[in-house]
């Protein structure tokens, strides 16, 4: 027997280092290889070794490879405790991972808490407990430990054995104590034959600023989260956090026995590095915690300056409290009691401003003194002053209202959910309040939406606001119709009707503008409007029993408009009628039109001579050489004449006239010896220049 090498490779990582080959296995049809080395799985050709593709998913050493049967698909199993499946287009369709829980908890009337792996080595050092244990069970997937024994009592612990709270108290010891399968009740039965059920109701401990957000996770640790970059930070106190507030880069945290301040390490705005500043050793009783810049607040029902050690009764209500959240300016008070019913109070005079119903939660919007938003009932409303109420669907909790952004809190998730501002902002504008439309567009609105409000504003004649919304969407026709506004204000126009028509002729709402023109007196912008358009039917409207010269203007301007379209006909006629023969000449001379040419010509009077000289031009041109002697003889343009005759060579004419004109004899008799000798009449020539 003799073996043949077919073919080798060598498995390495980035850093060159050899891997070692846990597992092989060959596709069904033998075409590909898969090997488990590192932390990949390699896929090769197996004619002639070439590496097809190594296939990443595993965080750990790849310890097995198996193909299916069909040869469809082939699994890698690996020590992160998880399985992928492979398609045999080398794609990963699916993950299994291994979540036993592999600890053992041990409670002994040593009256200790120990944990150890299976293997008999231990977690963590040993619990005191101070009572003699007589039952303990995992809660909720292993993140709790349920104990109770000696002390009659069930206690709630982490799952590193810190203890929590209490569940339930009875009056004998507790032997027995199961949590019922998915889900949050404890069963615990006692000495004294008691049998109790408990349901346990994990409140949300968290708090907002702007867009960071802190709260508990795992009851022991606090999680900040910047809303906007998705950035998380975990922060383990090892111990029940009971209260958290957060406030620009201070974060409190309320332990059963103190409260811890953290600061941010810079002043960065993304910055999610905090480091303890303060420790306050001392238990406090509050209903909500309150942080400020150098001071922390425990909540009542009241408001509390930080300067005045006296607190201020705000208002007193029927129902309780359930929610509430002060305004920008603090000028307004929001409050959700117990009928679920949002109510809006003026905090000065105590006016209970406007109610809506269907509310659990309640934010002002920190950037706009009217706007805030409750949810409840599957939806989000938006508030802006006294305006109806705007909805969407939204499931969870308001619990903040930054700009356009709303952070809202859907069981244990908070998500920053980006609102328009579109439907508060035409509200406004239907009120024609342009200031506070502008506002409500600087939290976020469409272009479309910013266009419509410069249009708006504009047409009510808030020009500043109208400006500023302009040069958001960069409109510098517009900006330059303000501007110009503006300039004739500075020099003492008032007629603000003149601005609004000059703002419907920009629209194109040229009717409307052409109302307001004739209303303020300024017929004469209706007319050049309408001319400028080429709308000459409404142009006539505004001649009435005006200037003559706008008749002319406008006739003019229609007869340029008819040339331009190429109706030479028409815009001849049309300058004729407006007086303006030289425009009418060239049309009609460059078309050759005679008839219409020698009519003119005899309708002009004999003093219009630049006309009539353009006329007699065109006949000279078109070879009309009579109509051309007939202008010149009504001009009394003698020599015009004579030169006439004798570039036609008409010379018993020419000589005519010389007869009784002498003075033009040069004209005529020199070009008919030159004439006479070209025809060689070399006799006749030289007699004529004698």
């Amino acid at each position: 027997m003799r073996a043949i090498l077919t073919w080798m490779d060598k498995v390495h990582d980035r850093d060159k280092v050899e891997q070692c080959v846990y597992d092989l296995a060959f596709k069904p049809d033998g075409t590909q290889l898969i090997v488990a080395a590192g932390i990949r799985v390699m896929v090769y050709d197996t004619s002639d070794g070439t590496l097809i593709q190594p296939l990443k998913g595993h965080k750990d050493t790849v310890y097995c490879v198996a193909y299916a049967k069909d040869g469809k698909r082939f699994a890698s199993g690996s020590a992160d405790k998880s399985v992928i499946i492979w398609t045999s287009k080398l794609e990963g369709i699916l993950k299994y991972t291994d979540e036993h829980n592999d600890i053992l908890a041990v409670a002994d009337w040593g009256q200790k808490l120990s944990f150890y792996q299976l293997s008999g080595k231990q977690i963590g050092k040993d619990r005191s407990l101070n009572f003699d244990p007589c039952c303990v069970s995992f809660f909720s997937k292993g993140e709790y430990i349920v104990m109770g024994g000696s002390d009659k009592q069930v206690s709630l612990y982490t799952k590193d054995g810190i203890r929590l709270g209490p569940i339930g108290e009875q009056n004998s010891w507790v032997w027995s104590c199961k949590v019922k399968p998915e889900s949050n009740y404890v069963v615990v039965g006692c000495q004294d034959g008691t049998i109790a059920l408990y349901q346990l109701i994990f409140s949300t401990i968290h708090g907002l600023y702007k867009d960071r957000y802190a709260y508990r996770g795992s009851m022991t640790d606090v999680i900040v989260q910047h809303l906007i970059t998705e950035q998380k930070v975990r922060i383990k106190c090892r111990e029940l956090v009971k209260k958290i507030a957060i406030y620009k880069n201070r974060l409190a945290i309320q332990l059963p026995e103190k409260i811890l301040i953290y600061e941010l390490y810079s002043d960065d705005s993304t910055d999610m590095h905090y480091r303890v500043k303060e420790k306050i050793c001392k238990k406090f009783e509050c209903s909500l915690l309150v942080v400020c810049s150098q001071h922390i607040i425990l909540c009542h029902i009241l408001k509390i300056f930080v300067d005045n050690p006296f607190a201020i009764t705000l208002l007193k209500q029927v129902t309780s409290v359930r929610c509430l959240d002060m305004s920008a300016s603090r000028n307004k008070l929001a409050v959700v009691d117990e009928h679920n019913t949002c109510l809006v109070y003026d905090i000065r005079t105590k006016e209970l401003l406007f109610q809506e119903p269907n509310a659990n939660s309640v934010a002002w919007n920190t950037q706009c003194e009217d706007m805030l938003c409750f949810s409840g009932s599957g939806y989000l409303n938006i508030k802006a002053s006294n305006f109806p109420v705007h909805q969407q669907k939204l499931q969870g909790f308001v619990v903040g209202y930054n700009g356009s952004k709303i952070f809202c809190l859907h069981v244990y998730s908070m998500s920053a959910v980006e609102v328009p501002q579109s439907a508060p902002m035409y509200q406004y504008l239907e009120k024609k309040m342009f200031k506070e439309a502008y506002q409500i567009a600087c939290l976020g609105v469409t272009d479309n939406d910013w266009r419509d409000l410069a249009m708006e504003a504009l047409e009510g004649q808030d020009f500043e606001t109208a400006k500023k919304a302009f040069i958001r969407v960069r409109d510098l026709r517009y900006l330059e119709l303000i501007n110009s506004i503006e300039e004739r204000k500075k020099r003492g126009e008032t007629n603000n009707d003149l601005f609004l028509a000059d703002v419907f002729a920009y629209q194109g709402k040229f009717h409307e503008a052409a109302k307001l023109y004739k209303k303020t007196g300024n017929d004469s912008c209706a007319l050049n409007m309408y001319t400028d358009l080429r709308m000459f039917e409404y142009a006539k409207d505004f001649l009435g029993s005006g200037d003559p010269k706008d008749t002319k203007m406008l006739i003019t301007k229609q007869a340029d408009w008819a040339k331009n379209i190429n109706e030479p006909k028409s815009a001849a006629a049309m300058y004729l009628s407006a007086g303006e023969h030289m425009k009418a000449i060239e049309i009609i001379g460059d078309h050759g039109w005679v008839d219409m040419l020698i009519d003119l010509a005899r309708k002009l009077d004999k003093a219009e001579r630049e006309p009539l000289s353009r006329c007699a031009f065109f006949f000279k041109k078109l070879e009309h050489h009579g109509y051309a002697a007939e202008t010149y003889m009504k001009m009394g343009d003698l020599k015009s004449l004579v030169v006439l005759h004798v570039d036609t060579h008409h010379w018993d004419e020419a000589f005519e006239l010389v007869e009784k004109h002498p003075e033009f004899k040069d004209y005529v008799y020199v070009p008919y010896a030159q004439w006479l000798a070209e025809n060689d009449r070399f006799e006749e020539a030289q007699k004529g220049l004698n």
